[in-house]
C-alpha cells in the first residue's frame, strides 16, 4: 500500500495492522516525517515491511514507476487547500502504480473534491469531509 501526504502515518499504520504486507509512506514535511518515523519505530515496523520516503508526492511516484512498483491499496490526504492542484498532478501519475483493481481513497473537502480521473466506487460524506475510493481498471 501507497500513503501519499502520510502526515503521522497513522492510516498506513492501519493498514498494516489488517494484513497488508508493506506499506510504503510519503511524506515530505520533515517534522511530520519525524513523527512518522517515531511512529514506526515505536511499533517496531521497518523497511522492507514500512518505509518512509521524505520526499515530494510526484517525485516519490516518478520513482516508483520507474522502480516498477505498483500498488493495490492507495490513501490519498492532501493539505485541502492543495487538493484542486494535487489532483490534476496526480491524475496523470498514478496509473502507472496502480495495480489491477487497486483502489484509491482520497480524503478532501466535500466543496473542492479531489478529482483523479478514475473510477468512482463510493462516496461518504462526514460533515465537510468527504471520502472517496476508486477503482482502478
Amino acid at each position: 500500500m501507497l500513503d501519499l501526504f502520510a502526515g503521522t502515518g497513522a492510516l498506513g499504520i492501519e493498514a498494516l495492522s489488517r494484513g497488508a504486507e508493506r506499506a510504503v509512506f510519503v511524506e515530505r514535511d520533515p517534522r511530520a516525517m519525524r513523527v512518522l518515523e517515531d511512529n514506526l519505530a515505536l511499533l517496531d515496523l521497518e523497511p522492507p515491511r514500512a518505509q518512509a520516503r521524505r520526499v515530494d508526492v510526484l517525485a516519490a511516484l516518478r520513482s516508483a514507476r520507474g522502480r516498477e512498483e505498483t500498488y493495490d491499496l492507495l490513501f490519498i490526504d492532501p493539505p485541502y487547500a492543495r487538493a484542486d492542484e494535487a489532483g490534476m498532478e496526480l491524475a496523470a501519475a498514478l496509473p502507472p502504480v496502480l495495480g489491477p483493481g487497486a483502489r484509491v481513497v482520497v480524503e478532501s473537502d466535500r466543496r473542492a473534491p479531489m478529482e483523479l480521473g478514475l473510477d468512482v466506487e463510493t462516496q461518504r460524506r462526514y460533515g465537510d469531509t468527504l471520502i472517496t475510493i476508486h477503482c482502478h481498471t
